[in-house]
């Protein structure tokens, strides 16, 4: 009789897994890098607006000023960062976390429905 292990067990052998720890390494060297542009980007912005008003009024085109015009652009890289991490994470993230998942799921089912010999259906003679 072998004992499965419980699914906190599993959970936690999953957890110190070097696929699990290469999972979060890709994540975070996504996400970090990616929030503090972002962040910087949406600083330059308001501290220009809050201390260079004669640069952020300087018309380009008609009405069009340039504090409009980086005003769109943080709507665009919003947009842009959002399409490039989906695009990211279907192709670096999400296989690695299927496959994951389904052996966590496997083991779970293990665990909930353990394989009795006397159940098992008779082989087809």
């Amino acid at each position: 009789m072998t004992t499965e292990a419980t699914p906190t067990e599993k959970y936690l052998e999953v957890q110190r897994s070097d696929e699990f720890a290469l999972l979060r390494r890709k994540l975070r060297n996504f996400i970090f890098p990616t929030t503090i542009a972002f962040f910087l980007w949406y600083s330059l912005y308001v501290l220009l607006s809050a201390y260079a008003r004669d640069f952020m009024s300087v018309k380009i085109i008609g009405n069009i000023n340039i504090a409009l015009l980086l005003g769109l652009l943080q709507f665009v890289s919003t947009f842009v960062i959002a399409w490039y991490y989906a695009r990211f994470a279907a192709r670096e993230i999400d296989p690695t976390a299927d496959k994951i998942r389904g052996e966590m799921s496997a083991a779970a089912a293990a665990v909930a429905a353990p394989e009795d010999p006397e159940t098992k259906p008779e082989a087809a003679k």
